[in-house]
């Protein structure tokens, strides 16, 4: 059985990951209660059902801290069982909240939404490690669904390495697990005819190739994460997301993030994300 559990702060978009998973056919369950999880997985189990995804969040409670027993015992079963947290920078989760004018779940007359947000994320300090972490501070709702289709299309017996582009103007990614800062190389935005093109195009590309402090970093990132992957992989994690940060995230950072995704694909399980770009 494929088990899929959705987790993460109020506002990140768990209802948007639940609708393509049901999208692309699992039987979905929200806002279940941790207690009925076990007893939820058997009975579908018996009915037939292989895939399963199902959304847990703090509106569970205390029992919330029993999750990481419950993952484990699961996956003891025989369960394919992945967990996707999905995070945010509170100044988003404030907007959204806004402008939808919902009401956050832990939210009261006591409890302002800045304070209801961040004691959401203590109750779920200790889930984010155990899962693939998805920033959604700056993802459109379509990006969100297409992040989420790639993740769940991975081979879970092997770890997929997840190469992300972004700009330090934005803020570092809440879900990187490697950061490297490249905005120390020539910059293609000071050059007008290629200001508005991306890493992705040619002029760009040959203009970073054409940098010999371009092409050392580059080599240098390559064989650090080629020199540490086998200890990630020994702690057996299921993702890692390395991040790479040039000022906007528009040009050197996405042309790394491409370069170095191509030079690991011939051997490993390879996602590519542009932040700036979604």
């Amino acid at each position: 059985m494929q088990i899929v559990l959705v987790s993460g702060l109020s506002g990140s978009g768990k209802s948007i990951a639940i609708a393509v998973l049901e999208d692309v056919g699992y039987y979905c369950v929200d806002n279940l209660p941790l207690a009925m999880l076990q007893p939820l997985v058997d009975y579908l189990k018996r009915e037939g059902h292989d895939r399963i995804a199902i959304a847990i969040d703090a509106r569970s409670g205390a029992s919330f801290t029993q999750l990481p027993l419950i993952a484990e015992a699961l996956r003891n079963q025989g369960a394919d069982l992945r967990v996707i947290f999905l995070e945010a920078k509170t100044l988003s989760l404030v907007k959204r909240f806004s402008e939808t004018r919902r009401r956050h779940p832990l939210s009261g007359d006591s409890v302002s939404l800045q304070e209801a947000i961040q004691l959401e994320r203590e109750m779920l300090a200790d889930i984010a490690p155990l899962a693939h972490r998805i920033d959604t501070s700056d993802l459109s709702a379509s990006a969100l669904r297409l992040w989420i289709k790639d993740l769940i299309g991975q081979d879970r017996s092997r770890i997929t390495l997840l190469f992300e582009s972004f700009g330090f103007k934005h803020g570092i990614p809440l879900d990187a697990d490697l950061v490297f800062d490249i905005r120390c190389l020539p910059n293609p935005h000071y050059v007008a005819e290629l200001r508005p093109l991306t890493g992705r195009d040619r002029p760009v590309q040959d203009f970073l190739e054409a940098s010999p402090n371009a092409m050392a970093l580059l080599a240098d990132i390559r064989g650090f994460v080629e020199n540490w992957l086998p200890c990630f992989i020994r702690d057996h994690r299921a993702y890692l997301t390395v991040a790479i940060g040039c000022t906007g995230g528009q040009h050197r950072s996405v042309y790394f993030a491409e370069t170095l995704a191509a030079a690991f694909r011939e051997r490993e399980q390879v996602l590519v994300r542009h932040r700036e770009l979604s």
